[in-house]
């Protein structure tokens, strides 16, 4: 008998949906930087057992109040999570408003999927926090299984996987067994370049960029990439690039060093910079960006 279902991972923005994600996997697929909003698709990543496959979906953080269409985007790829996994995990921490929580809770109330409440970041707990909370959400989903992590720490990670394969339909594997992700590595660089903006610039910068693969040739010596950087404006064109391409300099380097160890050879990354006008609000360009219409 062989087992496979799909686990969506869910919750507010930084609360270590792909620290977990990670932890899951055994595998650095999806990036991570402390500033909320870094997820922005759908990722899958997949365990594989002979006995069973699990099919982890990290999913960006829930906008509440939406400023852009890329953040309507964003929710729409959450929206879709309670209505195709076998497994729901809500990873949560107590950092996080209830009230910001509660269209995710109204959600989970109405799913017929498995529910876990993930309670993050124990390692930050003091004697008695976890049960406090544990009890608090218990009145919130009372239907919903508790498991208490440290996603940093790989603690009770273990758990997490016992409880997805007790509760995994039979079925065929839905993913080669051998595969890793759905993504093809052009979607890897892209998003190792874009976690390195993120760590590099400050304030609206980050936020304003997006990052296309462009070109992936490979070699057996060397592979060649080249990547675009968009931004909605030129100050911010000037700002990514730095003087004299100092800052556009040092994302590269980074981001090179990243993707030799990602592939397990050298690369040569070329990274340009150009403005596309007000991208995140612009539908045609975030479905060239891959992004799914808003619903």
């Amino acid at each position: 008998m062989h087992k496979a279902g799909f686990v969506n991972i869910v919750g507010l923005p930084n609360v270590g949906k792909s620290t977990l994600m990670n932890a899951l996997v055994g595998e650095r697929l999806s990036i991570i930087s402390p500033k909320a909003q870094t997820t922005r698709h759908r990722i899958i990543g997949l365990v594989n057992e002979p006995e069973y496959q699990i099919v982890f979906s990290d999913t960006p953080g829930y906008v509440n109040r939406p400023a852009y269409a890329l953040h309507k985007s964003m929710n729409t790829y959450v929206h879709q999570s309670f209505e195709d996994a076998d497994v729901v995990f809500f990873i949560t921490d107590k950092y996080q408003p209830m009230e910001e929580q509660s269209f995710i809770i109204d959600q989970l109330n109405k799913t017929k999927a498995a529910t876990v409440l993930v309670f993050n970041k124990i390692d930050q707990c003091k004697e008695g926090e976890v049960e406090h909370w544990q009890g608090i959400w218990k009145s919130q989903l009372p239907n919903a299984n508790f498991i208490a992590i440290s996603a940093l720490n790989n603690t009770n990670i273990d758990q997490l996987i016992a409880y997805v394969v007790k509760n995994l339909p039979e079925s065929e594997a839905y993913y080669d067994k051998d595969s890793l992700t759905d993504r093809h590595i052009r979607y890897f660089v892209a998003e190792i370049v874009r976690e390195k903006i993120f760590t590099n610039y400050h304030k609206e910068i980050p936020y304003s960029c997006q990052v296309v693969c462009d070109e992936y040739k490979e070699s057996d010596d060397m592979d060649r990439i080249r990547c675009t950087i968009y931004v909605e404006r030129e100050s911010q064109k000037n700002i990514v690039i730095g003087k004299g391409g100092s800052a556009l300099n040092k994302v590269g380097i980074e981001a090179r060093t990243d993707i030799e160890e990602f592939v397990g050879k050298k690369v040569f990354l070329g990274l340009y910079v150009k403005v596309k006008a007000n991208w995140r609000n612009n539908d045609q360009t975030l479905q060239s960006f891959g992004f799914e219409q808003a619903e």
